[in-house]
């Protein structure tokens, strides 16, 4: 196998090919990635969605928003609003901010109305009123689809893993990395012609107790579960369960849309899918 590594949109990013990938495919690649970050980095003054958070207002339909926002309506009525694209600005209230900051203040609940805010079809979206949407629930997910996409008519099997988050064309061994020790695995995952997405609040955490997964209803990080993992036909829909997993509504989404998923509390111990592809090596629920 040929692996090309990169960093893009603040993550690692790693595609495995039999072949090496031509520079033409490299170069499409990039354009994918680039043209998704101009329009929903919200770490970019000149991001499409940074711009709406100025004044709110009406752009021509991004790349993938009808896709993404669909999904999101899903998400959001699946978790009682407890996962909500207009986020952004609760997630840098706690300093998670484009500055990186890390300078916590008080919590701010995300609009619990965002749907009359925020409206979408195939010309547009609207922004009624000034608001940061962050579509970290799901985008690193779609953005995985678009790239593996863009691999259409490379021979044989590949990988295409962004920090975790990958779709895998043929089969891939991976380990679940433990939350409390990167050493150690709490299982390994056969992943077959799908997509694996994880998200753990040991990642991207800083100051006292304070992650990215937060609960748009209070503006507060989650505190019962630790770590999720989620496989699905499509990256956006494994990463969006993967972040319904930290709340109630996570297992019935996933069966819903036909995912499979292993989840781990704070306490140490998992719970899972009855058909999720994974050998764990601690205790279940």
């Amino acid at each position: 196998m040929s692996t090309w590594r990169f960093d893009a949109i603040g993550t690692r990013w790693e595609i495995e090919t039999i072949e090496p990938l031509e520079p033409e495919r490299r170069a499409r690649v990039g354009a994918v990635i680039a043209d998704f970050d101009a329009t929903w980095s919200r770490f970019r003054e000149d991001s499409v969605v940074s711009r709406l958070a100025q004044s709110g207002g009406w752009v021509t339909t991004p790349t993938d928003a009808v896709a993404m926002l669909d999904a999101y309506r899903e998400l959001s009525a699946a978790t009682a609003g407890a996962v909500n694209p207009l986020v952004g600005g609760s997630l840098s209230a706690l300093g998670y901010d484009a500055s990186y900051s890390l300078a916590a203040g008080d919590a701010v609940a995300a609009p619990p109305d965002w749907p009359e805010i925020l409206t979408w079809d195939a010309d547009g979206v609207n922004l009624a009123s000034a608001a940061l949407i962050d579509v970290g629930a799901l985008g690193k997910g779609r953005l995985v689809d678009l790239v593996a996409a863009a691999l259409d008519g490379v021979a044989g099997a590949f990988v295409v893993d962004a920090g975790g988050d990958m779709a895998v064309r043929g089969e891939a061994r991976v380990g679940l990395e433990h939350p409390f020790d990167q050493t150690k695995a709490i299982g390994i995952a056969t992943v077959r012609d799908q997509a694996l997405c994880a998200s753990a609040t040991n990642r991207r955490a800083w100051g006292d107790g304070l992650h990215h997964v937060l609960d748009a209803r209070t503006g507060i990080p989650v505190r019962t579960w630790v770590a999720t993992w989620a496989f699905a036909p499509d990256a956006m829909h494994a990463d969006a369960v993967a972040t319904a997993l930290f709340f109630d509504g996570g297992p019935a989404l996933a069966g819903h849309w036909g995912a499979e998923w292993v989840r781990m509390s704070t306490a140490g111990v998992a719970e899972r899918s009855p058909n999720a592809p994974v050998e764990l090596f601690i205790g279940k629920s």
